[in-house]
């Protein structure tokens, strides 16, 4: 009995931390396309289109 409560809350662990995997990489993937629009318009101000 306790292998099968072992093994269950290790799997629970498992998915648990694979899915904080894929939120922060789709943070990150925001937080950068944010930075490249901000660097975008920076850009086009420095070259007297803003």
């Amino acid at each position: 009995m306790k292998r099968i409560i072992t093994l269950t809350l290790l799997s629970l662990f498992s998915v648990s931390m694979l899915s904080a995997c894929n939120t922060v990489s789709g943070a990150g993937k925001d937080i950068e396309a944010a930075g490249d629009k901000i660097d975008d318009k920076a850009q086009d101000c420095k070259d007297g289109k803003c």
